[in-house]
């Protein structure tokens, strides 16, 4: 029988390549999204079109909404940046605690499922400098998770934070998921789309999907 796991999956090149890879692993799929008040839906179905593609067992989506909070770029009226891959700074994009809500939430549904196994597609070489995405924080959200949890605490379960493309580029994880058939024209990566529904070709997460596709020497299908 296969282990059980909940993937966070939002659409983009990241997180449809973790899917894939914890289906290439031998894992039970149970696919995790949210629809959080971001400025556009065009993600949300680019996910359920990958969780068809790789093939889920369950593909459950949860209104939570972040726009009520704002505080981030993505979830309020502010302008997304354009034109330069974030430095050092914190960018406007960042939706204030979203890793954390997020796999609170996939914590949640792991239990109730008894799978061990939560998959995110965090990364800290090609990302937009987001806290967390850090190995401590996901350390810690796997310490915690395993304090806060009937079945942990009963000795049921261990649970597992997964992060298998937390060191690799962009690039890398483009071949990855190549190599695993998937199907990147399904994925999307812009903040912000034109009237038309085409990447902006200027923000922060369309400049580091160009860079990846670049330097892994793959036309980008929506490109």
């Amino acid at each position: 029988m296969k282990e059980k796991s909940v993937v966070l999956l939002s659409g983009g090149v990241d997180s449809s390549t973790t899917l894939a890879i914890a289906k290439a692993e031998g894992f039970e799929l149970n696919a995790l999204s949210f629809d959080y008040g971001q400025r556009h839906a065009i993600e949300l179905e680019a996910a359920g079109k990958v969780a068809s593609h790789v093939g889920v067992k369950e593909h459950l989506v949860i209104k939570a909404d972040l726009r009520a909070i704002g505080g981030s770029a993505l979830t309020a009226e502010t302008e997304v940046p354009k034109g330069s891959i974030t430095g050092e700074k914190i960018p406007a994009t960042y939706v204030p605690a979203r890793n954390t809500i997020m796999l609170s939430f996939a914590l949640g549904w792991a239990e109730v499922l008894k799978a061990p196994h939560i998959f995110i597609g965090a990364n800290v070489v090609d990302y937009s400098g987001y806290p967390d995405c850090r190995p401590e924080y996901l350390k810690a959200f796997e310490e915690m998770a395993n304090l806060a949890t009937k079945v942990s605490v009963e000795g049921e379960i261990r649970f597992q934070i997964h992060a298998p493309l937390l060191e690799m580029t962009k690039a890398e994880i483009i071949k990855k998921g190549i190599d695993l058939g998937l199907d990147y024209s399904l994925t999307w990566s812009c903040y912000d789309p034109t009237p038309g529904g085409r990447p902006c070709g200027g923000c922060d997460s369309c400049l580091i999907r160009a860079k990846g596709f670049k330097e892994a020497g793959v036309k980008d299908p929506l490109g």
